[in-house]
């Protein structure tokens, strides 16, 4: 009954990587935790893949390096839309029309500010090439805001910019006008919180869990939680099996432990807030839930604790689709 369920579902997964450089083709079933052939497996109808920029040094050459590799992995990503049975989507309507029409939608989306290299302007680069979302940090802190996680090797104390930088605060309204939701995954708790008060669009976390029930930096705090529900944001549970409990290996947690994260998400915050991003071929994976082709066993677990289809779809794909109109409304009205 719930793969009858999950077969009706448009299922959205906010957050894979693309291996870099030279990985292996996205058209064939191999080893990567998401291709097509492993989408169409499991049912999911759409995936976010992110132009993943390590943080490095904010010198002129550092910053050239993360503007190229930048371009070039969206690049990638757009040209992943061209396979046969594949389309880039970067609208919430045009992800619809290709569940509808039985295709897979790439949806681009960037990870770290420091892609821009500082240059705010590349923001317009990116809104043209379909992007959606761009997480303001990664591990260490960048010419935008602070992030959860120092670098010591990059010269990082706890605090550079108090939360967001200036800079940080004009990528916001830039991104506002160019309707790219703000992903505050891997942001400091000081980031996360500003960018919730300055944002006039929905924030979005595309790849976090609920730090009542694994006490990492990485995850949001209850005080976050609410602000993410009070500015109708949406929490996209990950499956980082050191996020879902804490120093686990993938193989010690499973879909019941993602399953315990979205209830206490959707229980203290609503289910209107709260979503999945795996993290697939960036480090996300449990026990059962390996790759894309598994997808439908999540549901089912979801299923055994009362999520309906109308809260299963808004799990798998609604809630994410809504944050999206929101983004594109505040575009067309800018």
């Amino acid at each position: 009954m719930a793969h009858e369920v999950h077969d009706r579902l448009l299922v959205i997964d906010s957050h894979v990587d693309i291996p870099w450089p030279n990985g292996p083709a996205f058209t064939a079933d191999g080893p990567r935790c998401v291709d097509l052939p492993k989408v169409r497996r499991g049912g999911v109808g759409a995936v976010c893949f992110a132009a993943y920029i390590p943080q490095g040094r904010r010198d002129e050459a550092g910053n050239a390096e993360a503007r190229g590799r930048a371009l070039a992995m969206l690049d990638t990503i757009v040209a992943m839309g061209g396979a046969e049975g594949a389309v880039v989507a970067s609208s919430a309507d045009a992800i619809e029309a290709a569940h509808r029409a039985g295709r897979f939608a790439v949806i681009p989306a960037v990870e770290n500010g420091t892609a821009l290299g500082g240059d705010l302007a590349l923001l317009d680069e990116f809104a043209a090439r379909g992007v959606r979302y761009m997480t303001l940090t990664h591990n260490g802190h960048n010419a935008l805001a602070d992030a959860a996680i120092p670098r010591a090797d990059l010269g990082d104390g706890p605090t550079e910019h108090g939360g967001l930088s200036a800079l940080g605060r004009d990528a916001i309204g830039r991104m506002n006008r160019l309707g790219i939701l703000i992903d505050v995954s891997h942001a400091a708790k000081s980031t996360m919180m500003q960018a919730v008060a300055l944002s006039r669009t929905p924030i979005v976390a595309t790849h976090s869990c609920a730090r009542a029930l694994c006490d990492h930096p990485r995850n949001l705090d209850d005080e976050q939680l609410d602000a993410m529900r009070d500015a109708g944001g949406l929490v996209q549970i990950t499956m980082v099996s050191a996020f879902l409990r804490r120093g686990a290996k993938p193989s010690e947690v499973n879909v019941g432990t993602i399953a315990d994260h979205v209830d206490y998400v959707a229980g203290r915050i609503g289910i209107d807030h709260v979503g999945i991003g795996t993290d697939f071929d960036g480090g996300g994976g449990v026990a059962g839930y390996m790759h894309a082709g598994q997808t439908p066993g999540l549901t089912a677990e979801l299923a055994s604790r009362g999520y309906d289809e109308t809260a299963l779809g808004k799990i798998w794909g609604g809630n994410f689709l809504r944050v999206l109109r929101v983004a594109e409304r505040e575009r067309q009205a800018a």
